[in-house]
């Protein structure tokens, strides 16, 4: 060959081309499908953001006091906030196909709130449940302001400024694969019912679609409905025919749909209202423990709403947009502090998650499935019967959704040169880290039941606590 290069092998792997908008989305933002297909859609949204939105107020409510008529309440005032935080998140946010719902990142703030000393004098539980609630209100209400000034001010959009595709890279990783404690684990808490829905799920929705060759994307595109609905059902059997009736308390728990106790406690209709538990109190070092979540989850929802505009087949979110979008995060954590939702918002990151599986990235959706929020948190019966789907379940789902978007993460390196040893520092330490110091801590309280903080203050020690932990025990 002439200038003695040598010839380029004929079964060399090409480099593919790097792509700032996904290919073979469905429908994208403003593209919305056929009305029946959106409504099917939609409600498939609201199946999976109703697993957070029943796992943290189950996991939190008794500890406050609560029976399950608190329980309830607590549930279908969650769910009513978080379909207005989405549809304000929809219209005036972002814009972005996102779900705002509950948030983990709260729950060891809440928990320091739960385990103050000066509930403990109070010997009716439901006024403990509601003092506590109060308490909790008040500490989200001062936490709101955070979020609020900087997403309105445009001081997170300086910040946004530097998400470059490499530090994109172990942002949206570590949101997608940092809650792998919610994954297997819950799925193994019931392991006859989650492990059948996490085959399933992975059967219908990656292997049948290449067998049949429809071009309908029926299976694909509706593998959570589908697969929810078989594995229900066989749960019911194995119910209904005696298989857990002389198992232990906590395998009842996981396994079994009768035992949430929601259907019975819910109330027909009822349309949740601010201050509905009374005028919300203050404590300064509550409020300050609360913020620091806040910050914790303005970080995270930044990565989330990355991960919802790149699986959307959006172009890339603007500083502006997504400041923006955290300032209505914030006016979202406001709402849920007036209405008492015992929880913080944020970027629903399993719904992230549903985007990239069903490629469909429509705006209207979204909105559709946060009617369906707002209309079974005031229909509580009907919305209970949901709610009491097998934790399991929802843990087998949670293992697709969140590998999605860590995926989502990983994608952004076709952006980066992986030949520069620099790049490669960056990317290798910023994951091994955001790995291994949780690690660190996570082991150090269970060994000495406390972190690794030292203080007077129970919120600093119980902060360090993992946020998933009263979740899986």
């Amino acid at each position: 060959m002439a200038g003695g290069g040598a010839p380029a092998k004929a079964d060399e792997p090409q480099p593919h081309p790097p792509k700032d908008q996904l290919p073979n989305i469905s429908y994208c933002i403003t593209s919305p499908p056929p009305w029946p297909e959106a409504i099917l859609l939609g409600f498939q949204h609201f199946l999976v953001m109703l697993g957070t939105t029943v796992l943290i107020p189950t996991a939190l409510v008794p500890q406050m006091g609560g029976g399950n008529n608190e329980k309830a309440r607590v549930i279908e005032t969650l769910l009513f906030v978080a379909g207005i935080n989405t549809l304000l998140q929809t219209m005036f946010g972002t814009r972005l196909p996102a779900v705002i719902g509950g948030s983990y990142t709260f729950v060891p703030t809440t928990i320091s709130i739960i385990l103050a000393g000066r509930f403990s004098d109070e010997p009716d539980p439901i006024e403990k449940f509601k003092r506590i609630m109060r308490s909790i209100q008040g500490a989200l209400i001062v936490a709101s302001t955070l979020q609020i000034v900087l997403g309105f001010s445009g001081l997170w959009r300086n910040v946004a400024r530097f998400l470059s595709p490499l530090s994109s890279v172990p942002l949206v990783s570590l949101v997608g694969f940092g809650l792998y404690e919610l994954g297997f684990p819950g799925v193994a808490k019931c392991v006859e019912i989650g492990l059948p829905q996490l085959i399933l799920l992975v059967f219908v929705s990656q292997y049948v679609p290449h067998v049949l060759h429809s071009g309908k994307h029926i299976f694909d595109r509706f593998a959570v409905l589908f697969t929810i609905v078989i594995v229900w059902i066989y749960a019911h059997l194995l119910t209904v025919g005696g298989a857990y009736n002389d198992a232990p308390h906590k395998t009842q728990i996981s396994c079994r749909t009768d035992r949430a106790g929601l259907i019975d406690a819910a109330p027909w209709i009822r349309i949740p209202y601010p201050f509905q538990w009374g005028a919300p109190s203050f404590d300064a070092g509550e409020a300050f423990a609360m913020m620091m979540a806040s910050f914790v989850s303005l970080v995270e929802s930044s990565g989330a709403f990355i991960a919802v505009y790149r699986y959307a087949s959006a172009t890339p979110l603007p500083p502006s947009i997504l400041s923006r979008g955290i300032g209505w995060q914030g006016v979202g954590i406001l709402l849920s502090g007036l209405f008492g939702t015992v929880n913080g918002s944020s970027v629903s990151v399993e719904n992230a998650g549903l985007l990239a599986l069903t490629r469909v990235g429509s705006r209207r959706v979204v909105q559709i499935s946060a009617g369906f929020m707002i209309f079974f948190s005031i229909l509580g019966k009907f919305g209970a019967v949901f709610a009491s789907i097998p934790p399991p379940i929802i843990a087998a789902l949670y293992c697709l959704f969140f590998a999605y978007v860590g995926a989502g993460g990983l994608s952004f390196l076709q952006f980066c040169n992986l030949n520069s040893f620099r790049t490669k520092f960056i990317l290798g330490f910023s994951i091994f880290i955001g790995l291994s110091v949780p690690q660190y801590f996570n082991e150090y309280t269970a060994i000495n039941g406390y972190g690794p903080v030292h203080t007077g203050a129970r919120w600093v020690w119980i902060r360090n606590k993992s946020p998933i932990l009263p979740l899986i025990q």
